[in-house]
């Protein structure tokens, strides 16, 4: 993973922002169980990844999911909440969006999104998951993933000994009836009129105390004053009583976005529904594009689907290290999408950021450094108040358009590319020193389990030198009222990952820690409009 700058000074042009094209190695689409389980796979192995989620889980209704060993009984809403944290863990973004066509470019695949974004990646992970089209009963849906279910093993426990009617409308509906017969001595199996099922099969249940009626459809669910199922109301107007109902609803994938790269679904072999097609390390009939969890198996369940990101993710790395070992190259998605940012015209006035200005004003000139320099309006400005000045970018687009204003303007600035995460360049000169200011305005560097990047920043601050830190807003950031975003921030390093992290460290004073309007000819947009300011100084 690498430093990516996002400096955030004035614009130098008012008209309307283009659409946000973003780069990285892996685009998932769909971020449930099997999508997160995968892009945690990809992001241990320093793949950048960006998982569009929209939110739309198979088991969302469920209040509980089950038989996952060691989050038995948990709140689906949860493990998802938890996944998403472990994934930004290792710099991987979630973006809340809908993918809505998704096409090949040369030996790259272009993800478009509903609202407005364009995600471009080397490998595509499948991870939509599946739709189930009830049967047409009135009041079903009300109760779907509570006394309604659908799987013996999710939630046929929490049926046991209940008063339970199976809804079968399909042929292979009474396949599942034995499980049933286990969980419940009062079992109704009622067989759809239509429904041609193998009738050899039910002289064995009804004589193992299954009460199996043919020809009966369904035709409402009942409930009583407090609004819980009681029973149901068949076509003859005949009532049976039940406390808890399990169907088998037909089910499709969502594939749509996918057609134009001809991946098409796939009739599943129980002529339930649709899947996409994959081997058994997720790969499927389009080179470069893989599939995972229950929209290549309807069975799967939680744990299930997770266990097969996770193995779907190491297969999609090995793919991507061994093409990268044919070349030779170390690739970075991080690289890619900066320096895509930074290939038209620019983004920023070239101002210095007005709180770098005052932070620093005043302090002994020195030895400078930026991290996450972007196009160079603070590292220029140091320059110009006689700092000694490197400035480090993870794109060398970036980096050049410094070399050519500071050449413009007659000043001496080191440009050096770099991954705070990693921070070679820097190593030697921070074990001879440092830098007596270190400073990152807006400088996004994807998060790591052991915040290295706090770390290697930190120890670029030379004894007696100081830190300045600019960012976001974070609250406003991820205010649901603005929607999407083409960033997930907390992919990225805070400033509370700093401040924490010099609290715990000897011989640091934090100086000015503090939240405060963006002075004025910077910019961001309104609902970004203060920004948080951190100043620190290391002992002498």
């Amino acid at each position: 993973m690498a430093d990516m700058s996002h400096h955030h000074t004035a614009p130098s042009h008012t008209s309307a922002a283009p659409a946000v094209i973003r780069h990285c190695d892996v685009a998932v689409i769909g971020g449930s169980a099997a999508g997160l389980a995968t892009a945690l796979q990809l992001g241990r192995q320093r793949r950048s990844m960006i998982v569009v989620d929209s939110g739309e889980p198979r088991n969302a209704p469920a209040a509980h999911m089950h038989s996952f060993l060691g989050r038995d009984g948990t709140d689906p809403a949860e493990l998802l909440a938890t996944g998403r944290t472990e994934v930004r863990r290792y710099g991987g973004e979630v973006l809340s969006g809908r993918a809505v066509r998704v096409a090949g470019d040369g030996e790259l695949f272009v993800v478009e999104l509903a609202e407005g974004t364009s995600v471009v990646a080397r490998r595509i992970v499948v991870a939509t998951g599946l739709v189930d089209d009830l049967p047409e009963v009135e009041g079903l849906a009300d109760h779907w993933g509570g006394a309604v279910i659908h799987c013996p093993f999710c939630h046929g426990y929490e049926a046991r000994d209940q008063r339970l009617v199976q809804l079968v409308a399909h042929p292979m509906g009474l396949h599942v009836t034995p499980l049933l017969r286990q969980l419940s001595a009062r079992l109704t199996v009622l067989v759809a009129d239509g429904v041609e099922v193998d009738e050899s099969e039910i002289p064995t249940l009804v004589s193992a105390g299954v009460d199996v009626r043919l020809a009966t459809t369904a035709h409402r669910v009942l409930t009583g004053a407090d609004g819980r199922l009681t029973g149901i109301g068949l076509i003859d107007g005949s009532t049976i009583g039940a406390d808890a109902i399990l169907i088998n609803p037909r089910f499709s994938p969502r594939a749509e976005p996918f057609t134009g790269l001809g991946l098409r679904p796939s009739p599943h072999p129980t002529g339930m529904g649709e899947v996409i097609e994959a081997d058994a390390m997720g790969a499927t009939a389009i080179d470069g594009v893989y599939a995972v969890g229950s929209v290549t198996d309807p069975s799967q369940q939680v744990l299930q689907a997770a266990a097969h990101g996770g193995r779907v993710g190491g297969a999609v790395a090995m793919s991507l290290a061994a093409e990268d070992v044919r070349t030779a190259a170390r690739l970075s998605g991080s690289v890619a999408d900066w320096d895509h940012r930074y290939s038209g015209d620019p983004l920023w006035s070239g101002n210095p950021n007005g709180s770098l200005v005052a932070e620093v004003t005043g302090l002994p000139v020195g030895r400078a450094l930026d991290v996450g320099a972007g196009e160079g309006g603070d590292a220029l400005w140091l320059a110009e108040q006689g700092w000694e000045v490197t400035a480090s970018d993870i794109s060398s687009r970036a980096l050049d358009r410094i070399r050519v204003e500071a050449e413009r303007r007659d000043l001496t600035v080191t440009c050096e590319p770099a991954d705070a995460n990693a921070w070679e360049p820097f190593t030697q000169r921070s074990a001879q020193g440092g830098f007596d200011l270190v400073s990152a305005a807006y400088a996004s560097i994807p998060r790591t389990p052991d915040l290295r990047g706090v770390h290697n920043v930190l120890d670029a601050v030379a004894p007696g030198g100081s830190l300045v830190i600019l960012g976001h807003d974070l609250d406003a950031m991820r205010d649901p009222q603005h929607g999407h975003r083409p960033f997930d921030p907390d992919a990225y390093l805070h400033i509370d990952d700093f401040v924490t992290a010099i609290k715990a460290t000897a011989g640091w004073t934090i100086e000015v820690d503090d939240k405060r309007p963006r002075p004025p000819g910077s910019a961001g947009a309104a609902h970004h409009a203060d920004d948080r300011v951190l100043r620190a100084r290391r002992a002498s």
